[in-house]
């Protein structure tokens, strides 16, 4: 899908052009703002013809060595970073983004759906005018926004597992099959949000990238106020990092005290076949004693002979019992 963002956003002035969602090359306006969505080979020859600007393959922007993801050529600037995109209503995940960024365009690249794209573009139909540095502004400043509220979910999500790990939502004693299934539901909400934590991580990292390297490079002509914005955007991100790194060995320590809650469980059912096992041993040994067929055994010609045999098996294996009891080995 290609849809363009001429100058003008709304309809306030006699000669303003509403936004175009549609085809390229609806609006009279040059276009400022070109998004592509999964576009194709006719919609990527399309906005070449409209801007001048080389348009990125997907491959280009899956490239991870920071040469590839930012750098100016013939004074326009390209970037890319992994972007965020949902695949169902619980699972996520990372596609290429693409930012083509000159004096008059932006053009973007994605290959993939985002609520932050999805916000700017609905918060440009107020806009009585656009800019291209403007409108790039607001994509990082949205997907930081949209970064922190991953966060936020991520993090109330192992306060969760946290509550139910060490606040008495995991029984540790009896029914030992629903406190198994517990303990892999926890193990897999763990894995999920840690899975959800690293393609944050990830993005943050492109997004950190890329606003540095615009505040650095002399060669990226922004206006003073987009430049404060971009820092800020910049500052936003240590902040998130630092929250994320938080969160990352807050999964890591549940990951560890679940794990540790399982090997007791493994040890509490080992400790019970080793106490069957050492209470079985006495009477099992008596019986094998009294069931040698030697002839001169006194028990043998005894009345009460079998009686007693019983009743010292049951005595032998009530004696490790109480033996462990004691000791508090059981």
């Amino acid at each position: 899908m290609l849809r363009t963002f001429p100058a003008f956003a709304s309809q306030k002035g006699a000669n303003a052009e509403p936004i175009a969602s549609q085809d390229a090359g609806a609006s009279g306006s040059a276009p400022v703002w070109i998004d592509l969505l999964d576009a194709t080979e006719d919609e990527i020859a399309r906005a070449h013809e409209l801007t001048g600007l080389r348009v990125p393959t997907r491959d280009a922007l899956s490239e991870i060595e920071s040469s590839s993801r930012v750098y100016v050529e013939g004074g326009v600037i390209y970037l890319s970073m992994p972007l965020i995109t949902p695949l169902d209503e619980v699972s996520t995940a990372l596609v290429p983004l693409g930012f083509v960024v000159s004096k008059t365009t932006l053009l973007t690249v994605r290959f993939g759906r985002s609520t932050a794209f999805d916000a700017v573009s609905k918060a440009l139909e107020t806009e009585t005018e656009i800019v291209a540095e403007d409108v790039f502004a607001r994509i990082l400043e949205a997907m930081v926004d949209r970064a922190a509220d991953r966060l936020e979910h991520a993090g109330a999500e192992l306060d969760g597992v946290s509550k139910s790990t060490f606040h008495g939502e995991i029984k540790r004693k009896g029914q030992a099959a629903r406190e198994g299934d517990a303990l892999r539901k926890v193990l897999r909400k763990i894995g999920q949000t840690g899975d959800r934590l690293s393609q944050i991580r990830d993005t943050l990292l492109g997004l950190d990238r890329i606003s540095a390297f615009i505040l650095e490079t002399p060669r990226c002509d922004f206006s003073d106020g987009v430049l404060h914005r971009l820092k800020a955007v910049h500052a936003d991100i240590a902040s998130l990092n630092s929250y994320v790194e938080h969160l990352a060995n807050k999964v890591q320590f549940l990951l560890d005290a679940t794990l540790g809650f399982i090997n007791i469980d493994q040890n509490d059912i080992v400790k019970v076949l080793t106490v069957v096992s050492v209470v079985g041993v006495p009477p099992v040994l008596i019986a094998g004693v009294y069931g040698m067929n030697f002839k001169n055994m006194p028990e043998l010609g005894w009345a009460f002979g079998y009686p007693y045999s019983l009743v010292l098996m049951l005595v032998s294996a009530l004696i490790p019992i109480a033996w462990f009891k004691w000791r508090k080995w059981m």
